[in-house]
């Protein structure tokens, strides 16, 4: 006998825990509308597209990798996708469950620029002790310009070049960024400093989905 769409069988979904202890632990589906901006139908799609591709109920790092790799294929995804890779982990755990997964993408979709903005700082911020040091944004730089392809095999002399024009760049964000010039940029001063950059307040924008 089919299952009735509203039985107590649809509003549960399973995931597999991380630890690979093969124990499935329920998750209502209101609990996950509760913690996200998706519908209860949206959460039930989402699901089935998450299942097929990891079967196992988890996302490990060497797969989400791959995904940017096949994105970014003249590039090197290793470094980035290992920072974007913590940044989804929510459990700090190794692994990116599916509840992991939703709650970070309703926050980039549907999330406040206040919530966006949080999100990346937990990106930059990569020892995650609540402040982003010059050290860290030159990581996250190097990661993106790897990713790009951009540090590529071509003669010393326009490398260098390159190089130079990167740390004047980082130099000069940093700068912006660290209103109180002490060194760190907290996630006040972050904040303060983006919500008044017109392009970082339009790029977070575009991928706005109500």
């Amino acid at each position: 006998m089919a299952t009735p769409p509203d039985s107590p069988v649809e509003d549960v979904v399973y995931e597999i825990e991380p630890s690979r202890v093969p124990k499935h632990r329920p998750v209502a589906l209101e609990d996950l509308c509760r913690q996200t901006k998706f519908t209860r139908q949206e959460i039930r799609v989402m699901y089935r597209g998450f299942k097929q591709e990891c079967p196992e109920g988890v996302v490990q790092e060497d797969a989400f990798r791959d995904i940017y790799s096949k994105f970014f294929p003249h590039g090197n995804a290793t470094l980035y996708a290992h920072y974007v890779f913590k940044a989804f982990d929510v459990n700090c755990n190794g692994a990116i469950s599916f509840r992991d997964l939703l709650v970070t993408l309703s926050t980039l979709l549907r999330g406040s620029i206040y919530e966006k903005l949080r999100w990346a700082f937990k990106l930059y911020d990569i020892n995650g002790d609540g402040c982003i040091t010059r050290s860290e944004l030159g990581e996250i730089v190097i990661a993106v310009h790897e990713l790009m392809g951009r540090r590529s095999h071509h003669c010393e002399m326009l490398q260098a070049e390159d190089e130079r024009k990167a740390r004047e760049q980082l130099d000069l964000v940093f700068r912006k960024l660290d209103i109180n010039q002490d060194g760190v940029i907290t996630l006040e001063e972050f904040i303060e400093s983006c919500l008044k950059d017109d392009m970082i307040i339009q790029s977070l924008r575009v991928f706005d989905s109500q």
